[in-house]
């Protein structure tokens, strides 16, 4: 078609030079890459980004501050702000606390125990008890009594042990450690040893933490240490035991 045009033109000598030094330039296939993985390490910027929460937590509070209502943070505010006042603090937890919904009150037991406001959280743990629908729940009781024992209230601690165990639930394995570390910590063996009996009666089978915790905190107390090594020694045959030298930790 270009060489039509070109011979139409009226300088019949100019067309003859045009047509004269046409090239035809054959139209080619592009060719595949000799090396296809070198695509393959080309970052894909095309990837749809995440439109949904991953699970982890995004800020100071429990799960996150949108997942805990206004109301549940005014009364974490309030408590907190009339701790030290008996009088003030009951009368705050009569007229905002018992309103809350179930969630909400659970949501404000949990914060309250991630803060380490533990004498709050059983004061929290205690309205919960008294709610209609209030079921006995082994996690419950799990992470106050482990917030309790970690900032060595044992005596508050015991009295949720008890009340656990007179609604026939056993602990896991971490709340039976951390009590008998609380305990070794506030320099009670004898109530380590009673949470330790306690631990052999559970129906799930024991684990070797809590073994190796009262090893450990019973070096100063030969006799007592003696009896947990047989009971581990029996349960599980192939760990060792370290025992120190007696020069360090003496004879009894």
């Amino acid at each position: 078609m270009a060489t039509r045009a070109f011979s139409r033109l009226k300088h019949p000598f100019l067309a003859s030079i045009l047509i004269r030094n046409l090239r035809i330039v054959p139209i080619r296939e592009p060719s595949l890459p000799v090396k296809p993985e070198v695509l393959a390490s080309v970052p894909d910027y095309c990837k749809p980004f995440r439109l949904y929460h991953d699970g982890r937590p995004r800020g100071p509070l429990w799960r996150g501050k949108k997942l805990i209502g206004k109301e549940a943070l005014f009364v974490i505010l309030g408590l907190k702000r009339f701790k030290d006042d008996e009088e003030k603090l009951e009368k705050f937890m009569k007229t905002h606390v018992l309103r809350l919904l179930k969630m909400d009150i659970i949501a404000v037991l949990c914060e309250l125990e991630r803060q380490e406001e533990v004498a709050l959280a059983f004061k929290m743990f205690r309205v919960i008890q008294k709610q209609d629908w209030y079921k006995p729940d082994v996690y419950l009781y799990k992470d106050l009594i482990i917030a309790l024992a970690r900032r060595k209230q044992m005596d508050d601690a015991m009295q949720l042990w008890e009340d656990m165990r007179k609604e026939d639930l056993f602990p896991d394995s971490q709340t039976y450690t951390e009590v008998i570390r609380g305990f070794l910590k506030y320099g009670s063996p004898a109530d380590a040893m009673n949470i330790y009996e306690d631990m052999k009666k559970s129906p799930d089978p024991p684990d070797e933490l809590p073994f190796r915790i009262l090893l450990k905190g019973l070096l100063p107390h030969p006799l007592l240490r003696n009896k947990v090594k047989q009971d581990f020694e029996e349960l599980f045959p192939e760990r060792h035991v370290y025992d120190p030298p007696e020069e360090i930790f003496g004879r009894c």
